[in-house]
């Protein structure tokens, strides 16, 4: 029989290869920095321009399979309104 220790990584590891515990991870770091933003103060809108640069920076890491960065990028955005 498993052992509790021998479970825990097991799980690590398939939560690993899935992608789902960077996921998770890049989106508690951006929690963590979305807390401690000022709230008072609202992000300016964002031009059409950085809207597209974003978009591009957005891809250039999902292209070059940057999916924890991207994840936290994507979080950012979503929080300032993109």
């Amino acid at each position: 029989m498993a052992t509790v220790t021998e479970l825990k990584a097991v799980l690590k590891d398939t939560l690993e290869k899935r992608g789902v515990l960077g996921h998770l991870r890049a989106r508690i770091r951006a929690e963590v920095f979305n807390a401690l933003d000022d709230e008072s103060e609202p992000p300016p809108p964002l031009s059409h321009e950085n809207l597209l640069i974003n978009e591009l920076i957005r891809e250039y890491l999902e292209f070059n399979k940057y999916k924890y960065t991207a994840s936290v990028l994507m979080a950012d955005l979503f929080y300032t309104g993109f």
